[in-house]
């Protein structure tokens, strides 16, 4: 299925998607949400949530894990334990492979001010730097899936 999720994220980034809206889309039906559930959801989270901040394709990616093993029993530590060691494992691996999880020091510039945001569109990083953020993120998902399934 790892090919199959990272080509669907792929097409969502590329058709103007966010990379959160395109990782969390890709998940949509086997997290049982709707397409549009999952574009409205990761709507506000790309590019660090415009602020550079976590990278959005990391946050598409918790919101899948999170919809996958989060808590949601009032009261169950086991599974709150779980959903915080889901978080912490993923961006882990995410720094360990792409020496961050952070926006703004993935793309090398500020793209909460408008100079940042206008050399990084200058330079490509949207379109040929973030899809590997996205690809990366999916795949570290699907090697998630098998430990944790």
């Amino acid at each position: 299925m790892e090919n199959n999720q990272k080509e669907k994220a792929l097409i969502y980034f590329s058709e103007k998607f966010h990379c959160s809206q395109a990782v969390l889309a890709s998940y949509a039906e086997e997290c049982g949400i709707t397409e549009e559930q999952a574009l409205k959801l990761g709507s506000c989270f790309g590019s660090g949530m415009r602020k550079g901040e976590v990278c959005g394709a990391c946050s598409g990616a918790l919101m899948v894990l999170g919809l996958l093993y989060g808590q949601s029993i009032k009261g169950d530590m086991n599974e709150r334990h779980r959903s915080d060691e889901v978080n912490d494992y993923f961006l882990k691996r995410f720094k360990e492979i792409n020496g961050s999880y952070i926006c703004n020091d993935l793309l090398g510039y500020d793209i909460s001010t408008s100079e940042g945001r206008q050399a990084v569109l200058e330079k490509g990083l949207f379109t040929d730097f973030c899809p590997k953020m996205v690809a990366s993120a999916v795949d570290i998902i699907e090697e998630m899936k098998t430990i944790y399934s």
